[in-house]
């Protein structure tokens, strides 16, 4: 893999083609989970193990996969990982499984898993499926997280609350103070809806911006050839 493509995968992921703010995948776990940042980052993070294994698995078996039968074979391939995702968070994390509840399941007929396979891993090496599936996870991961902390940093003044189910002893952080009398809107359903249009909203206005500062940059300007007989310049010094 080259540096450059490296970095067109990593932006389509990061930015680019975003699931969450670009193609719009998976809105319902994206949507029903980001009451809180805890919540939503560690579903991501499932999300991210089980695209990344999804990716490399199938594109290494890709050839021997028949074209006919492929999407049920993807789903059973994302099922395995799911499941083995699932007995983790339920023997490690048990607290946290309980909160996450049918959503982690819910992981197999996820669209960005099943999409990135079909659409990337199928048609590409092992190498660049992998990268590609890390990346697009990662890019679900920081919207769950800004969506997440929006919410529950406008609904009930925290961030970080439900830390403990990961790291005991650890604490919320009481941003606006024990005073704060929250938000109910933020927290329920219509809320995700309108932080998610907001940030959907802030994306397309920083891509407009940035392709009209592309339109406005003078393209690189290729050096004149010499004509026959012309000598070279001179080096400096």
């Amino acid at each position: 893999m080259s540096p450059q493509q490296f970095r067109d995968i990593s932006w389509n992921g990061l930015w680019k083609q975003n699931p969450g703010l670009a193609q719009l995948l998976g809105l319902c776990p994206i949507l029903a989970v980001s009451t809180t940042l805890v919540n939503a980052v560690s579903l991501g993070m499932a999300t991210v193990l089980v695209m990344t294994v999804a990716n490399l698995a199938v594109s290494a078996l890709r050839n021997f996969i028949p074209y006919e039968i492929r999407i049920p074979v993807f789903i059973l391939i994302i099922a395995s990982l799911v499941t083995m995702v699932d007995l983790a968070f339920n023997a490690y994390f048990h607290d946290l499984y309980l909160v996450l509840g049918i959503f982690i399941p819910l992981i197999v007929t996820n669209c960005i898993v099943l999409a990135r396979v079909e659409a990337y891993a199928a048609k590409n090496d092992p190498l660049t499926s992998t990268v590609d599936g890390v990346m697009m996870g990662i890019g679900l991961v920081w919207v769950l997280g800004v969506l997440g902390g929006i919410r529950e940093l406008l609904g009930a003044g925290t961030l970080f609350s439900g830390i403990d189910m990961i790291i005991p002893g650890a604490q919320a952080w009481s941003v606006f103070g024990d005073d704060y009398p929250g938000f109910l809107v933020a927290i329920l359903p219509p809320g995700a809806f309108f932080a998610l249009g907001v940030l959907i909203a802030v994306f397309n206005m920083i891509n407009a911006r940035l392709a009209a500062r592309a339109r406005r940059s003078p393209p690189p300007t290729a050096p004149a050839p010499r004509t026959e007989g012309e000598a070279e310049p001179a080096a400096a010094g």
